[in-house]
């Protein structure tokens, strides 16, 4: 992974290596008459700064590139460069090639330290040859294993970006999901639990239900289009799904502090946050206590989006735990395998999270059940 500076630096960072070790190591012949060495050495000066301006988008064949001309230029007598073209070039292919360093280390070692044994013994005496030969072996060796740990962290970099996109999928389509088909279980239930039910009755009810699961399928698709890029569902959602809510039967008094919405303070990914908290609360509400009353509140005070959502019960026994506070590390559980600490009160917490925030819910001593979140206004977009 690269940032935009750092791929703009690169090309030019190339560029300043090649112009160094070209003008460094590259000499013309000492016969300046024999035109064919002269243009000879040349071309292959020009081929190891090439390839060390190419090697991010063709390392194999810029590290081989290098090699070679290197060792012709040796030959010729034009080049005393210790293998240090082909280290710079080396290094994006251990890149590369990092995760499967294990079975590639073998045959690059060997090939590096031919090259290195022959680029190390050019005209001059024992001492020369061995430090240049030194210096070849430690630089090759260096860029391979540099390059190889660097690999080998960004894999580990991007394994962790791509767990972290699946779990922000899996909450998104969790409460989407959620959320449509507990407001539809809850209204075919009322139908059902009907005897006497009519046409009229049946028909309206099967009206709502094809409703919500259109309204769930542009979500879905919604979805979809952040991931691609789009905006995400902010809090100008909310009076859709507060909609929804009382469709199913449920009694939801909203105060939503309108001024929120267009705070250009709030960024998007707190507004976000707010709109799935409030969304798999009231899925909650309309899984657990259909019919209950229910009162939402977002507003701002002191610098903080607070997000609260409590209802009246009647509440399923699994679902009405001790309850806990989000407090960080050092906080209690839920507890495990209750309806209480399910997947949509977790990802409530894990969404808090992402933007500097914490979730609070529990039993009200009152009776009922209470979710509330603490979003930093300043948070991440």
């Amino acid at each position: 992974m690269r940032t935009r500076g750092q791929g703009k630096a690169r090309p030019l960072t190339d560029v300043a290596a090649a112009v160094a070790v070209v003008g460094m190591f590259w000499v013309w012949p000492a016969d300046g008459g024999a035109w064919p060495r002269v243009v000879a050495a040349a071309t292959l000066a020009a081929a190891t700064a090439g390839a060390m301006t190419l090697r991010w988008r063709a390392p194999v064949a810029a590290t081989v590139t290098a090699a070679v001309a290197t060792v012709l230029g040796v030959v010729l007598g034009a080049c005393e460069d210790p293998m240090l073209a082909t280290a710079w070039c080396l290094y994006p292919l251990a890149v590369e090639r990092a995760a499967r360093a294990r079975v590639l280390v073998a045959a690059p070692v060997g090939v590096l330290a031919a090259l290195a044994l022959v680029t190390g013994v050019p005209e001059g005496d024992a001492r020369e040859s061995g430090r240049r030969l030194l210096i070849a072996v430690a630089a090759l060796g260096g860029a391979w294993l540099l390059g190889v740990t660097v690999g080998r962290q960004v894999a580990v970099a991007r394994e962790a970006e791509r767990a972290g996109v699946r779990l922000q999928v899996a909450r998104d389509v969790h409460d989407v999901v959620g959320h449509a088909l507990g407001v539809i279980v809850a209204r075919s239930g009322v139908v059902l639990a009907l005897p006497d039910a009519d046409e009229r009755e049946v028909r309206e009810t099967l009206a709502e239900v094809e409703t919500h699961a259109r309204r769930a399928l542009e979500e879905i698709q919604g979805l979809v289009r952040t991931l691609r890029g789009g905006p995400a569902p902010g809090l100008g959602g909310l009076p859709a799904v507060i909609a929804a809510t009382r469709a199913a039967g449920v009694d939801v008094d909203a105060r939503v502090d309108g001024r929120i919405d267009g705070d250009a303070r709030i960024g998007d990914g707190v507004g976000a946050v707010a709109f799935r908290i409030v969304q798999e609360a009231l899925s909650n509400v309309v899984r657990h206590a259909p019919g209950a009353a229910c009162a939402v509140d977002v507003h701002e005070e002191g610098g903080t989006v607070v997000v609260r959502i409590r209802d009246t019960g009647p509440r399923d026994p699994r679902y009405r735990d001790t309850g806990s506070r989000d407090t960080g590390p050092r906080g209690r559980g839920a507890g495990a395998g209750t309806a209480g600490a399910g997947v949509g009160l977790r990802g409530m917490r894990e969404r808090a999270r992402l933007v500097g925030g914490t979730v609070a819910w529990g039993a009200r001593p009152d009776g009922g059940f209470e979710v509330e979140a603490r979003l930093p206004v300043g948070g991440a977009s």
